[in-house]
């Protein structure tokens, strides 16, 4: 009996040995830290193609990258204002601790918020004021017009491009005479008309605007809004266009010429790496062709391969930092009021075309003030 006693002492012993020693082990081992939850604000409506689509593709490449690590989130429709500021110090107080907010309107709720919440990173794309704790990031938008204008140049039989905008803030003015000056490289007959919505999404405007500029000999159209009403349009009258933000061939399969894309995925990827690593700093970034951010190519089946290629060489030639689109090689640019803008064998800094306020030569229409 004693012996039966002292067998069950010594197994209960042991167990007990063991329990402890698998508490301390798992307690000693480093627990998974949990994912960092990175936040997303969008503008309009979650649509599939435009502005947001290309923002929300970054989101997904990010969840792709870094898998268990993070946990993304968005709100989307959401205004320019009081209502981006409630939405962006949401996220904040959920315990966000990077938020991306891909409008120029939301720089300054940003920036409200960010003072509340230092930190919390904050990248604000599009705007231009940094802080400790918020960055700045946009694309040179204006390097995948130039290239637009080029293919617009080549397919047009009127001679005359549209031109369909939001608002005349300097990154539009960037695109529409980037535009103009590829278009006009490789045929200086070529005129562009403008048609100003002070509107970033507003379809059935997008759409008037389109077919006001098609019936004012406008065989090819590019937009700077945020639906793919424009595309439609040009799909429906049988005329040619510039798709923008995304590779928009399923609204437009005979329409498309080329499209103009923003890849956000690589730099969202680089700035949610930074905030795990520690390494994340206020920054303020103005990438393009160079750097992955801008791209053009989906070209429509209207587009010989000459055409093609020709685009192509000349995306690479901005790529190596041979070609500027605001840089007057053989002659001065002048605006469309006749005065030099642009002095023969000299080029804009990046401090000139961020300050943009005028239209180039070629260009009908007058910039909204």
């Amino acid at each position: 009996m004693y012996k039966n006693l002292a067998g069950r002492a010594l197994v209960a012993w042991l167990t007990a040995c063991f329990l402890l020693s698998a508490h301390s082990r798992a307690h000693s081992q480093p627990q998974p830290a949990p994912p960092l939850k990175i936040g997303f604000v969008y503008v309009t409506p979650l649509t599939e193609a435009g502005w947001v689509r290309q923002h929300d593709e970054g989101r997904k490449a990010v969840e792709a990258a870094l898998g268990a690590r993070v946990k993304t989130t968005y709100v989307e429709n959401v205004a320019e204002g009081a209502d981006a500021e409630r939405v962006i110090r949401d996220l904040a107080q959920q315990g966000h601790r990077l938020i991306f907010t891909p409008s120029f309107g939301y720089m300054e709720p940003t920036l409200k918020v960010a003072r509340d919440f230092p930190e919390v990173k904050f990248e604000s794309i599009t705007g231009y004021k940094t802080a400790p704790n918020v960055a700045t990031a946009n694309a040179r938008y204006y390097e995948g017009r130039y290239l637009a204008g080029v293919a617009a140049g080549r397919m047009t039989k009127s001679n005359v491009a549209g031109y369909v905008a939001g608002f005349p803030i300097p990154e539009v003015l960037q695109g529409i005479n980037a535009f103009t000056l590829g278009m006009r490289s490789v045929n200086p007959k070529a005129t562009v008309r403008v048609v100003w919505l002070n509107e970033w999404f507003d379809p059935p405007k997008e759409r008037d605007a389109a077919m006001t500029l098609f019936n004012q000999s406008v065989d090819v159209i590019a937009f700077h809004t945020g639906s793919t009403a424009v595309m439609a349009a040009a799909q429906e009258r049988g005329k040619l266009a510039i798709a923008y933000h995304s590779d928009m061939r399923k609204i437009a399969p005979d329409a498309q010429v080329v499209a103009v894309t923003h890849q956000w995925g690589g730099y969202y990827t680089q700035r949610a790496r930074a905030v795990l690593d520690g390494s994340w700093k206020s920054a303020n970034l103005w990438g393009g062709v160079k750097e992955g951010m801008i791209r053009v190519g989906d070209f429509g089946t209207k587009v010989p391969q000459g055409v093609q290629q020709e685009v192509l060489a000349r995306q690479q030639d901005i790529a190596a930092g041979r070609l500027q689109p605001f840089r007057a090689v053989a002659a001065e640019v002048r605006d469309n009021e006749g005065r030099t803008v642009i002095a023969k064998g000299s080029q804009l800094s990046d401090e000139q075309i961020l300050r943009m306020n005028w239209l180039v030569e070629g260009l009908q229409g007058r910039i909204a003030r």
